[in-house]
């Protein structure tokens, strides 16, 4: 009667507390009914929103700024704007690297609708201000150079901000729904569709309405509007700061892959051991500090001698992460190798 009891207490708190290593605002353990879901996620899609609606806005029409502002030669401007959309894919992979080490996902988010906003505040100034210009004239045959200075970096302001927006946004997104509630585990599958649904709707209406006004009214207007829209979902997003789960950066993602690949070589002739899901090595639920726990898999099977625990190995101190690892960071490794990702999962496992 009391194990039932002990059973039910279990259970009922962890419908009303989120175990899965987020904490709140205050750095504890998240209230699911004040945290999360649909609540937190709203917040998520708005910044979605403006970000891809100014990235499209000025991307579409770079070309035909450089050509009929800047004065730019066609030829020329084609490698301008290739050079800057080949610095705004390159970014992401180190905004990536820093959410996940240093910063964190929240953090990393913030400063780059920060320096986002920077460059678009830069790109409205770049045409209004009578110092940075183009021209006095409505016809010139060459701008300012202080205008193209100016222009150039606020774009690349623009790219910066890109960089720290694309890993980490939606990832934080899919932190707010537990995997392991039921409910939140389907509303995070809805989750995807509608932070689509905002993506598409900026795209589409960067690339007709904000083209339209670039050609049509003029370029400071459109970008007067990016501005506004770029600084509203960014308060939006910070009025939502105590609505979110969070996850802390836990140091560099390649160091647990090297351990693994290291104490896989080191194993490397060790028998496979008959009942993998039983014998090889995992922190125990109750000292994983509520970190995830992946289930063992056959994927790359040679990584699991990584957890093969040997004779003489005592698991009652920390083991040395570089020779005997957990099933979770071998499977989280695993699912790296294959391309593979669980939407902030398995980034949170492989450091279990």
């Amino acid at each position: 009667m009391e194990e039932r009891f002990e059973v039910e207490a279990g259970e009922v708190d962890e419908m009303k507390w989120v175990y899965d290593s987020s904490v709140d605002h205050k750095g504890k353990v998240p209230l699911r009914a004040s945290t999360g879901s649909w609540k937190a996620s709203l917040f998520i899609i708005a910044i979605e929103f403006s970000e891809r609606l100014s990235y499209f806005g000025i991307a579409t029409s770079l070309v035909l700024y450089l050509t009929k502002v800047i004065h730019k030669d066609l030829e020329t401007a084609a490698k301008n704007v290739n050079y800057w959309s080949g610095v705004t894919t390159l970014m992401p992979l180190f905004g990536g690297f820093l959410a996940d080490a240093y910063l964190g996902r929240y953090s990393t988010v913030l400063a780059s609708c920060i320096v986002y906003l920077m460059g678009l505040v830069l790109l409205t100034l770049s045409w209004f201000l009578p110092g940075l210009r183009p021209c006095d004239t409505s016809m010139c045959t060459e701008p300012r150079k202080i205008h193209e200075v100016v222009f150039f970096l606020a774009i690349y302001l623009i790219s910066v901000g890109t960089g720290g927006h694309k890993p980490s946004l939606e990832s934080f997104g899919a932190d707010q729904f537990d995997d392991d509630h039921a409910i939140e585990r389907r509303q995070k599958m809805s989750f995807f569709n509608w932070w689509n649904c905002g993506l598409c709707s900026g795209l589409v209406l960067g690339v007709t309405v904000i083209v339209y006004l670039q050609e049509r009214v003029n370029w400071g207007v459109a970008d007067i509007i990016l501005t506004g829209v770029m600084a509203f979902s960014l308060l939006i997003f910070i009025i939502g700061r105590p609505f979110y789960r969070y996850r802390a950066p836990t140091g560099s993602p390649l160091t647990p892959m090297l351990q693994v690949l290291v104490a896989a070589i080191n194993k490397r002739k060790l028998p496979y051991p008959s009942n993998p899901a039983v014998q090889l090595y995992e922190v125990p639920k109750s000292k994983s500090n509520n970190a995830k726990i992946l289930c063992h898999t056959n994927k790359l099977k040679f990584l699991d001698k990584a957890a093969i625990v040997e004779n003489g190995e005592n698991l009652a101190d920390k083991p040395n992460p570089w020779k005997l690892t957990t099933v979770t960071k071998n499977v989280a490794v695993a699912d790296c190798y294959e391309g593979k990702s669980d939407d902030g999962d398995v980034k949170a496992g492989i450091m279990a």
